[in-house]
């Protein structure tokens, strides 16, 4: 029987565990009292109606995403979970979030709207568009009052300070700002190509349901939807979920998170610029130091001018000795052979006035053996030259002989060369004669 005796925290903990299993996340309505605020941050608070109460905990990560000023008396409604604190064996709600009372009716249209737009496709992941990596100019439409919009200009100065952003102004909450918002985009979405935006930003801060009800109207929807940009959403803060969000191509969870977003592409180039840049100033250190370190080892073997000065001064005094030298031994070389050879030349010089002599009388022979040559050369050619006078056809032409030719042009030394009545030419030692043939006669010449 002792078997199932139960101590206290056994006890509690079954407790707990049987309300958080029985008992979903759920919207709970009442009055706020008995509100204190610890050291740590957290809030601790009954909510209470006409008949009941129940104790509840806000931790701090939760509370400070409250909008306003908590306070007794307010009018809530907290989505909580059930649970038991165990130490103390409480029942108490662990409050997740709030809304001032009321807001349903707001939150059943928000509802309605989003299945309308979800089952028309405007929240499908196919028509999303990515972001470009490397934007070149920024739209966004905010207010120029808003902390949000003052977020996202420190943000993009901080992680890309050269990317240039064009505000489209508008209201984010109140009367009317749902229109203007939705004319905001419109416009942004007609003068991208003017003004050179290639992504733009839809934002707000924090706030109630009823501060951000402006980006939970259709036409805001609609205008988002029909932009030809890629738009992000940064509305609110991290719970805070719009309308706005769903149709986005990209939400984010602040407007901070907004500007991170957009400019990643240029924020992950410039850390890897960056990255690269330590890379090389290491590598360039190193090398540097590498040099260094040689310079050193060069330094030990490096000696020092002056007496490399003094050591290069000793080795020219000893190379201009050993030139010295060399000349001088080049000169008696020279001088040497100059007298051998002069020795030489006087010896085999010839006696030049035997040698004129020996010229001279040589002279004389040859011209009286030229003499004597001509003498005998002239009278040789006496001889010929009458011989061959004696010999010459003319001479025999002067002593009353002719030359007989035929019609033909042929020498007539035959008698039988000839017929009566042929002429024939006679040439004699002057003159020639063309006569007939009247008489043949073959008789002996003699």
């Amino acid at each position: 029987m002792f078997d199932d005796v139960l101590s206290v925290t056994a006890l509690n903990r079954r407790a707990r565990e049987l309300l958080q299993q029985n008992f979903p996340l759920l919207w709970v309505a009442g009055e706020i009292s008995n509100l204190t605020r610890a050291a740590s941050g957290h809030v601790y608070f009954s909510l209470k109606d006409e008949a009941a109460q129940v104790r509840c905990v806000m931790f701090r990560s939760r509370a400070q995403l409250i909008p306003w000023r908590l306070e007794n008396g307010q009018q809530v409604e907290v989505q909580a979970s059930v649970t038991l604190y165990e130490a103390r064996g409480d029942f108490q709600l662990n409050a997740e979030g709030m809304r001032r009372a009321g807001l349903g009716k707001l939150y059943e249209a928000f509802a309605r709207l989003r299945e309308r737009l979800e089952n028309e496709g405007l929240f499908t992941a196919e028509r999303k568009r990515a972001l470009p990596d490397f934007p070149r100019r920024i739209g966004i439409v905010s207010s120029p009052q808003a902390a949000a919009l003052h977020d996202i200009l420190t943000t993009l100065r901080r992680r890309a300070p050269h990317l240039p952003a064009i505000l489209y102004p508008s209201p984010v909450q109140g009367e009317g700002a749902a229109e203007k918002l939705a004319d905001a985009i419109d416009t942004a979405a007609t003068r991208a190509a003017a003004d050179g935006i290639d992504v733009l930003i839809v934002a707000r801060g924090g706030g109630s349901i009823e501060d951000l009800w402006a980006f939970n109207e259709e036409c805001v929807a609609r205008a988002i939807a029909a932009c030809p940009l890629p738009v992000i959403s940064g509305v609110g803060h991290e719970t805070d979920v719009t309308i706005a969000d769903y149709v986005a191509d990209q939400r984010a969870a602040t407007p901070t998170a907004a500007a991170e977003l957009v400019s990643a592409g240029w924020f992950d180039a410039a850390a890897r610029l960056d990255a690269l840049a330590a890379r090389l100033r290491q590598h360039l250190s190193r090398q540097l130091e590498a040099r260094m370190q040689r310079i050193d080892l060069l330094g030990h073997r490096l000696i020092h001018p002056g007496q490399r000065l003094a050591h290069d001064r000793q080795k020219l005094a000893l190379l201009a000795t050993r030139l010295r030298a060399a000349m001088r031994q080049r000169q008696q070389q020279h001088g040497t052979r100059h007298e051998h050879w002069r020795l030489r030349l006087a010896r085999s010089r010839p006696e030049l006035s035997d040698t004129r002599r020996r010229i001279e009388q040589a002279a004389q022979r040859l011209q009286a053996g030229n003499r004597n040559r001509l003498t005998s050369r002239r009278a040789r050619l006496a001889t010929l030259a009458a011989s061959l006078a004696a010999l010459s056809p003319q001479a025999t032409l002067a002593r009353g002989y002719s030359i007989a030719r035929d019609s033909q042009g042929r020498l007539v030394r035959d008698s039988r060369q000839l017929r009566s009545g042929e002429r024939i030419a006679l040439h004699f030692a002057s003159g020639n004669a063309a006569v007939r043939v009247e008489d043949i006669s073959h008789g002996d010449a003699n």
